[in-house]
């Protein structure tokens, strides 16, 4: 997704867990991106040729810099961040090159729908989304990037992973890479950046918290079965147990009631040292195993060497991002 000519269909054939690699292959893979969250921005520059990673840079932003929303301006201190993207961009090295965005979940409105019937044409299929989805979003579809993508149903029809964004606040995003003198060649959210790094041979569900935003998801085999993105009460250092449950328990029921069997496994993303307070609970309410995301991917085997140094920073989608451009 971005405002750019040629991107609009680009966001999910890179963001979700497909395992056929020519889908990948019909999108741009930048070897710059660049993740804008609340509390950090983070750059990785990658060989070109060989995709190995060349280096990586990490700057913290002062609380409150960046305030995400899908319908407000999201930059409350924007000389913090610009200066953050020049620091990390420049330590990088690079300059006029494209560069993947990506962007706080809250921009990014994602929906799994389900229709009996579906347009293969995207002139057709454009239109039927906006409608759809008119009253989902508060703002005006002429102000609306949309981008979809068609995956298997559970039943007979169609289902459509489909992502909305209004289009001043990813301008707001690309304007201050453009700054840095890159080009925006592909905007998605943090979180779909991040979801190749799930197992998903059998249904998991992914927790992943950024600042006050929680982002949940559940892959089931290629599969996108459920996505919600919710403002917790606090910070991650005052959370309290009951109150993630609470937040991913409609999630996991919706799965269980829609596809008739229950998560067999839960990871766990931007919880920093207090994994193993959220662990213990989490696994006696969902009776399956409940780990970290990183260290989950790093057992599986899913981790380059490469792709181990951005992980020990718990740079999740940087690591995402660099599994789905196949380096």
């Amino acid at each position: 997704m971005s405002s750019s000519p040629g991107i609009h269909q680009g966001i999910y054939r890179s963001a979700f867990v497909r395992r056929v690699a020519k889908m990948l292959d019909s999108m741009p893979h930048p070897l710059v991106a660049c993740e804008i969250s609340p509390n950090y921005v983070a750059a990785a520059h990658w060989r070109r040729g060989t995709y190995g990673l060349d280096d990586c840079a990490v700057a913290t932003l002062p609380p409150g810099s960046i305030k995400p929303s899908a319908v407000e301006s999201n930059l409350a201190n924007a000389e913090a961040v610009r200066v953050a993207i020049e620091s990390v961009l420049g330590r990088l090295g690079v300059r006029n090159q494209s560069v993947a965005l990506l962007v706080p979940d809250a921009v990014i409105r994602v929906f799994v729908l389900h229709f009996d019937v579906f347009p293969r044409a995207k002139s057709e299929a454009v239109p039927m989304l906006r409608w759809r989805l008119k009253k989902s979003v508060p703002f005006e579809a002429e102000e609306t990037l949309i981008s979809y993508m068609r995956q298997s149903p559970r039943g007979e029809g169609v289902d459509v992973v489909t992502a909305l964004a209004r289009l001043r606040i990813v301008k707001e995003y690309e304007a201050l890479v453009e700054a840095a003198g890159l080009q925006p060649g592909v905007v998605m959210s943090s979180t779909l950046a991040t979801l190749p790094l799930l197992d998903d041979a059998r249904p998991v569900m992914l927790a992943r918290v950024s600042g006050t935003t929680l982002t949940t998801g559940i892959a089931r085999e290629g599969v996108l079965c459920g996505y919600r993105c919710t403002e917790l009460p606090s910070g991650l250092d005052a959370l309290e147990p009951k109150t993630l449950l609470d937040e991913l328990y409609p999630v996991a029921a919706y799965y269980q009631d829609a596809w008739s069997e229950g998560l067999q496994g839960l990871r766990l993303a931007g919880f920093g040292n207090r994994l193993e307070d959220f662990r213990i609970p989490l696994e006696a309410e969902f009776g399956c195993p409940v780990s970290g995301l990183l260290r989950a991917a790093q057992l599986g085997g899913k981790l380059s060497s490469d792709a181990q140094g951005l992980a020990d920073q718990e740079l999740d989608a940087l690591v995402g991002w660099s599994m789905n451009r196949g380096s």
